[in-house]
């Protein structure tokens, strides 16, 4: 077997065959080509925009004003590589070819690149706020099958699982200040932990007795509350998720609580390993930006410690 470029493939210590021969395979194919998460990081450190929102109002001609808005066109275009491009239409073109899904504000995800990670994109005004997630429980992977998918984001590409990143800015006066990019992987537990609480809860508001409830995705939905048969309740989930911080209270990440900016990234490590080599000499090239292999608690199993990759980049 030649390998593309002459490259060595070294099996890594504690990795499954399966994994392995992935790791091969992807080494024969084009790889540095693909969009990943470190070229998102590349693009934001060598394009810092500290005030976002006043930054896309003005491209956008004010169609964009709200922070959350804005740093969901920041990710767009950090992963697109189209920070400093001002030319829309180029923009355009571009998020098209970057991404296969460029989501709605009622379901998962807010995008999916193309043949790549899915991203959820949230925003919070303090260091320590806990993160809303709405209707939707928290992800470790992304699934085609699960009901919050809209029909036409699984018809988007050919897939029917994908990593997620969590991507949340912590914003404080209209300034980003910190950004977190975690794979869903190291942050939520797997589904099922979710969704038996879900059912419980669903099953339980369905046994009350002397009420008609009618079929529906949310917990559930009362029908004829008044005389009149006219008015109806809707039960829905509000899940909420710990601050980053919190989760990984265990580690010193350094946080500036300061006008600076500062990025940190969480990548677990069989994901790393498949990352663009080329970009990952980009990232060790960069100053101010370290890149540790640290152990974190697995989030179905704190007694467990699983591998992970840790950049931490920091612009005073």
């Amino acid at each position: 077997m030649i390998l593309r470029n002459q490259e060595k493939v070294v099996l890594p210590v504690r990795i499954s065959f399966f994994t392995y021969i992935i790791y091969v395979f992807l080494s024969l194919v084009n790889i540095n080509n693909m969009v990943d998460i470190l070229n998102a990081i590349i693009n934001i450190i060598n394009h810092p925009i500290p005030d976002i929102l006043n930054h896309y109002k003005a491209i956008s001609k004010n169609r964009i004003n709200s922070v959350g808005d804005a740093l969901e066109e920041f990710v767009k275009d950090a992963f697109a590589n189209t920070i400093a491009e001002s030319d829309l239409s180029i923009k355009v073109k571009k998020h098209s070819q970057t991404f296969s899904w460029l989501g709605n504000q009622n379901n998962p995800p807010d995008l999916i690149i193309r043949h790549g990670d899915a991203i959820e994109v949230k925003k919070i005004t303090s260091l320590t706020s806990q993160i809303a997630l709405n209707s939707s429980y928290p992800k470790d992977k992304i699934s085609s099958s699960d009901s919050m998918i809209t029909s036409d984001c699984k018809k988007c590409e050919n897939w029917s699982e994908k990593d997620v990143i969590y991507t949340i800015g912590i914003f404080r006066k209209d300034q980003i200040r910190l950004l977190w990019m975690i794979y869903g992987s190291c942050y939520a537990a797997k589904s099922e932990y979710y969704t038996r609480i879900k059912n419980k809860v669903s099953i339980g508001i369905d046994e009350i007795e002397g009420v008609e409830f009618s079929e529906t995705k949310e917990l559930g939905r009362v029908n004829k509350v008044d005389p009149l048969g006219i008015t109806y309740l809707r039960i829905r989930g509000m899940w909420v998720i710990g601050n980053p911080i919190k989760a990984y209270e265990y580690l010193d990440f350094g946080i500036q609580d300061n006008d600076g900016f500062q990025l940190i990234a969480i990548i677990p490590e069989e994901k790393y390993l498949f990352l663009s080599d080329s970009n990952k000499k980009v990232i060790e090239s960069l100053s101010n930006c370290n890149m540790s292999k640290e152990k974190i608690k697995s989030p179905n199993n704190p007694a467990k410690m699983i591998d992970a990759r840790i950049l931490n980049y920091i612009k005073k």
